[in-house]
């Protein structure tokens, strides 16, 4: 590497100049304006836990109250709020979160590239999907948090059956977590098409980086659905509008259609970047490719394409032409065949390699086997006769849930398990780690399986108690021991993450023998992550070069730079110059937030919120004199 002296630097002196280059400011102010995508994706990963083990208490309180017939513990209207508040925080601030979470901290060092693209913007969008959460979580302690399902079907949500400002505050927790989803999903679709390492061309991509493309390009393409539906929501809540008033001329069926519009692809947001967590534990712990490289590419890729024309199988009670009954129900089975194709080359993968079961690949094959009983639940709701039957029934909930925490969080405790030596420069407890995930795996299918037994006896979901005498009592009281037998797992997941962060053994920078580029660079990797760019020349650069990398050079060492590459082959391309840290993102965030919880209770503080959110944003975006403009790379 060539400083702009001309003399070329190595080792010590080439960490230290990198080093006080993409280094922030030490203290509060510097914390508060890093753009790191390594520190925002920490925070980010720490935070949709913190969502994740509230939404967890809230779904023990309900399973207290379920273990037995006519339980006065908690009122129906708290327990409506719990079971809103359960589900929006799980799916809006906890499952789609976290998956590009951690994408955000992993995504660039698998590309061999310095930081994400615009690094600002992925800080800003940080401070608003914890400003969001914020929000919902103070309105439900003060006894405002909404209660009408974390579907919020109208007219129930509407001003007539729910006055107030309940649905209020969760149509408006919306429009702020798509905003910092959006917002990053634009910097991951950047970053992977632009900042690939030269030579990682396009069927060389890491398949966790395929998952998350796919899932980014959904995102960008299904969340202004559910971000318009709300609006809409509040809109007919606040001004006065008829968009859901049939009445008026408006429709409550159009909720629906906007709300799975976006409702069902987030499943498969969730789902695929999970693909990406098993194909590289998969990979790493049998010590070979993948199986069927370009057949996991396409059933990615068809996954995210069919994931759009499914949602109307939420809607089959609703009524509908007999033709669409037959189109819906036909889409719904044929996502079943690329799911199925994954599947298949992971066992192979598996059979015909070596593998070393440890503990992030024993969550894999917890994924495998939750997944195939959550899939084939699925087939079964996409038939028409059996949907009608158990539409609103526990079997729903038990179908989800098996797709959701089998197909989501088994993948995502395997991963942490599996980056965290990456992360902190620890290994975590294998002995804890094989504890907690026995008990977890036992108390799921304990506090899940017996729902399907329940919905096909005629539970119905979302009721706060039962009377006796139905035959659901000993299932209901299974699934509370279940509950709390997967709580002491999660517990213990937590103990096991908290004291390897400071006690466990040391990692060194590869301590799986993995194959892809994030593994090149030190555990935790500087605020540089390379010293010098890799070029990758092949899927499997570690185990094919090993210590021999080849890399390249042509970047500042005492500006922050990025190497941009062509889109399909990773070409070295340009120098783009990366922004500095900045308080600015902070600043928008806080302003924006006023303009969304203002909105609350008045439209005019859209008006009045705008213009401090504007002048703050002309701010950040002032163009500062002596920028670097883009310039060739050296090739």
């Amino acid at each position: 590497m060539t400083p702009r002296g001309g003399v070329a630097l190595q080792g010590p002196e080439l960490h230290d100049r990198l080093y006080k280059t993409w280094s922030r400011e030490p203290g509060l102010i510097g914390w508060l304006s890093s753009v790191d995508h390594k520190e925002i994706g920490r925070r980010y990963i720490i935070t949709a836990f913190i969502f994740f083990a509230l939404a967890g208490v809230l779904a023990l309180v309900m399973r207290v109250q379920l273990a037995t017939p006519e339980s006065g513990l908690i009122s129906a209207d708290r327990y409506n709020q719990i079971f809103t508040m359960h589900g929006t925080t799980m799916m809006f601030l906890f499952a789609v979160p976290v998956m590009e979470a951690v994408a955000i901290y992993l995504v660039p060092l698998m590309l061999g590239t310095r930081n994400i693209a615009f690094p600002r913007l992925n800080a800003f969008s940080y401070y608003v999907y914890l400003a969001g959460g914020v929000m919902l979580w103070v309105a439900f302690a003060m006894n405002v948090g909404p209660d009408a399902g974390w579907f919020s079907y109208v007219p129930l949500s509407g001003p007539q059956y729910s006055p107030g400002k309940r649905v209020d505050f969760w149509a408006q927790m919306i429009t702020f977590t798509e905003v910092a989803a959006l917002a990053v999903s634009v910097e991951l679709v950047a970053t992977i098409l632009k900042q690939r390492a030269p030579g990682m061309r396009l069927d060389r991509m890491p398949l966790f980086v395929w998952g998350v493309l796919v899932t980014s390009l959904m995102v960008i393409f299904s969340m202004p659905s559910v971000t318009l539906a709300s609006s809409f929501l509040i809109a007919d809540r606040l001004v006065g509008t008829h968009f859901f008033n049939p009445v008026e001329g408006g429709d409550p069926l159009l909720w629906q259609h906007l709300f799975w519009f976006f409702g069902h692809p987030e499943v498969y947001i969730i789902f695929l970047p999970a693909v990406g967590f098993v194909s590289q534990i998969t990979e790493t712990f049998t010590g070979r490719p993948v199986f069927g490289y370009p057949f996991m590419v396409l059933a990615l890729v068809s996954i995210g394409l069919l994931a759009f024309g499914l949602w109307v199988h939420h809607m089959f009670a609703a009524g509908l032409p007999r033709l669409g009954y037959a189109f819906y129900t036909a889409a719904s089975m044929t996502v079943s065949i690329p799911a199925g194709v994954q599947i298949f080359c992971w066992i192979a993968t598996i059979w015909a390699g070596r593998p070393r079961f440890e503990v992030p690949l024993l969550y894999v094959i917890a994924f495998i086997v939750t997944f195939v009983i959550g899939g084939l639940s699925g087939v079964m709701v996409a038939s028409v006769p059996l949907d009608l039957q158990m539409h609103d029934t526990y079997f729903v909930v038990a179908h989800f849930h098996y797709v959701l925490i089998g197909g989501g969080v088994f993948p995502l405790l395997g991963a942490v398990t599996y980056w965290f030596p990456k992360i902190t420069g620890r290994m975590m407890s294998e002995t804890l780690g094989r504890w907690s995930f026995g008990l977890l795996f036992v108390g799921f299918n304990l506090t899940f399986m017996p729902m399907h037994w329940t919905g096909l006896m005629g539970m119905p979901r979302r009721v706060y108690t039962y009377p006796a005498g139905m035959g659901w009592d000993m299932l209901n009281l299974l699934s509370t021991v279940g509950a709390f037998l997967t709580a002491v797992a999660v517990l213990l997941f937590a103990i096991n993450v908290l004291r390897s962060w400071k006690l466990g053994a040391i990692a060194g920078s590869n301590p799986w023998n993995a194959a892809t580029l994030e593994w090149s660079t030190t555990s935790p990797p500087q605020p540089y992550n390379f010293a010098h760019i890799p070029v990758v020349e092949s899927r499997t650069p570690l185990w094919d070069m090993g210590d021999q990398l080849p890399v390249m050079t042509g970047l500042r060492v005492d500006e922050r730079e990025t190497l941009l590459t062509s889109v399909i082959d990773a070409a070295p391309d340009l120098r783009e110059p990366s922004p500095e840290p900045t308080i600015w993102p902070l600043w928008a965030a806080l302003f924006t937030t006023a303009l969304f919880v203002g909105s609350i209770f008045t439209p005019w503080a859209i008006v009045y919120g705008a213009v401090p959110v504007a002048l703050v944003l002309i701010a950040w975006f002032w163009p500062k004199l002596g920028e670097p403009a883009e310039e060739p790379v050296m090739r």
